[in-house]
């Protein structure tokens, strides 16, 4: 059975920064597309950032554009995602996933299984 195992996450001050990880168990995801999503407080969850196998290619959500940058070190099967100059918005439970492509992944509505993710709470 494959977990997702999503570490990093805190309690930070607005403009402070974080880095998250994931290291997927039970399974490598050689070849697949990897991405973060986050579920804020009374919202739907939302793909952040989302990287290839080969990390040639990324996307952003536009809000965390020039702020977040997503990375992967396959020799570990571990993504990361870098978060500077954080906001009180950026607030939420944040989940890493896997996918085909980033294509798939940004069109994808359900996934079979999630971790439990990491909580990011950003203060005023």
């Amino acid at each position: 059975q494959v977990h997702m195992v999503e570490s990093g996450g805190g309690l930070v001050q607005t403009g402070g920064s974080l880095r998250l990880s994931c290291a997927p168990s039970g399974r490598t995801f050689s070849g697949y597309a990897m991405g973060w999503f986050r579920q804020g407080p009374g919202k739907e969850r939302e793909l952040v950032a989302a990287i290839s196998w080969g990390g040639s290619r990324t996307y952003y959500l536009d809000s965390v554009k020039d702020r977040f940058t997503i990375s992967r070190d396959n020799a570990k099967n571990t993504v990361y995602l870098q978060m500077n100059r954080l906001k009180p918005e950026d607030t939420a439970v944040y989940y890493c996933n896997a996918d085909l492509t980033i294509a798939t992944m940004r069109s994808r509505d359900k996934y079979d299984y999630w971790g439990q993710g990491t909580q990011v709470t950003v203060s005023s």
